[in-house]
């Protein structure tokens, strides 16, 4: 395995999780219904891997009540967003070791 391979975060790196941190990024805070939409996955499996991003301390959930309906607010935490920044780096080292020196 490359260097650049073994940079890859292995919380961060699986499809879903990645695309959390990517929406969140964009973002200050993204609700859980959008979460799902987005990433066409089922709820069960959303909350599963917000769970692994809350352990790892990626991502803040805050459940609240708008009036008499639940309400799930998902932020990135900045230890989430340098995680997140992390990864597109080790992907972009990895691209280029494998491309190598590109004719201009």
């Amino acid at each position: 395995m490359s260097n650049a391979a073994l940079q890859l975060d292995d919380v961060v790196h699986q499809r879903v999780r990645l695309g959390i941190l990517a929406v969140l990024a964009e973002s200050r805070r993204a609700d859980f219904v959008y979460l799902r939409e987005a990433l066409e996955v089922t709820d069960g499996n959303l909350s599963r891997h917000l769970q692994v991003l809350e352990a790892a301390g990626y991502v803040r959930i805050e459940k609240i009540f708008e009036g008499r309906r639940p309400r799930t607010w998902v932020a990135a935490t900045t230890t989430g967003r340098e995680a997140f920044e992390s990864e597109l780096e080790a992907l972009r080292n990895l691209i280029a070791r494998i491309d190598g020196p590109r004719a201009e």
